[in-house]
């Protein structure tokens, strides 16, 4: 059976809220909910955290150490060789790609799109091609062979900073496909890139608890009964960090294949 491996990207240096990844939620760190919600998730056969090789985030990696949580250090911003680098090191067949400003991840979406993908022959699967799954729920799995190829081909700064675009973009060179919810929920955002976001998260774990066994239809309950929390970050483009950099891209580089 292929190596399922769940790779966390993480870093300290976030250009809108620094250090979020380790910002307390519930008395933990944010980046410790993310890893237990994923280590839940029944379809995975490993659970990593892919950080960069800076000093600071040196913090990232001993937290890891300490939780006995398998990590890989890279690049800080060519993520993508990151991503590369991580798969071979954990020998993961098939990746599947996380974010550590996720804490409300639901494992059982997790499954879902595993699952999904372990159906047919795909290079890549995700809840997001088309949106329908609230933002901060999103996960993309893929074949090391399309990472491999993405790694080789990828040259503009968006590709490598994104991981996966350059995979999307070529639907003739992949087979893709897209995990839709019954009902479409893009609406909610649930990710942390601002300090509202972070306020989100942190009165959601106040309702609901530390403890990381509640998922999505129980959040949804409870903005059903509190629907001002919605408010607190509404309105934000979940799209504003992916359309920062193509409004910045460039031709970084093309790799030589061995």
């Amino acid at each position: 059976m292929p190596h399922v491996v769940a790779i966390i990207q993480a870093r300290m240096g976030s250009t809108r809220l620094p250090g979020k990844v380790m910002a307390d939620v519930a008395g933990r760190p944010l980046i410790d909910h993310v890893v237990k919600r994923a280590q839940q998730a029944q379809r995975l056969d490993l659970v990593t955290v892919a950080t960069s090789d800076r000093l600071t985030d040196d913090i990232v990696a001993h937290f890891c150490a300490e939780r006995d949580v398998p990590y890989f250090r890279g690049s800080e911003e060519d993520v993508l060789d990151r991503y590369y680098q991580a798969a071979r090191c954990f020998s993961a067949d098939v990746i599947v790609r996380l974010t550590a400003d996720c804490p409300l991840l639901d494992p059982e979406v997790i499954d879902r799109v595993v699952q999904f993908f372990q159906r047919d022959a795909y290079d890549y699967v995700s809840n997001n091609i088309e949106r329908t799954y609230p933002v901060g729920l999103d996960t993309e799995i893929f074949q090391r062979s399309a990472l491999e190829r993405a790694w080789g081909d990828a040259c503009l700064r968006s590709e490598r900073e994104h991981v996966t675009p350059y995979i999307c973009k070529y639907p003739n060179l992949f087979h893709l496909a897209n995990v839709k919810h019954y009902s479409n929920l893009s609406k909610f955002r649930w990710t942390v890139d601002l300090p509202q976001d972070l306020e989100f998260v942190r009165r959601v774990y106040g309702y609901l608890g530390p403890n990381p066994t509640f998922g999505m239809e129980e959040i949804l309950r409870l903005l059903r009964s509190h629907p001002e929390l919605q408010m607190i970050n509404d309105g934000i483009d979940p799209d504003e960090g992916y359309a920062k950099s193509l409004r910045e891209d460039e031709r970084v580089f093309k790799r030589v294949r061995k």
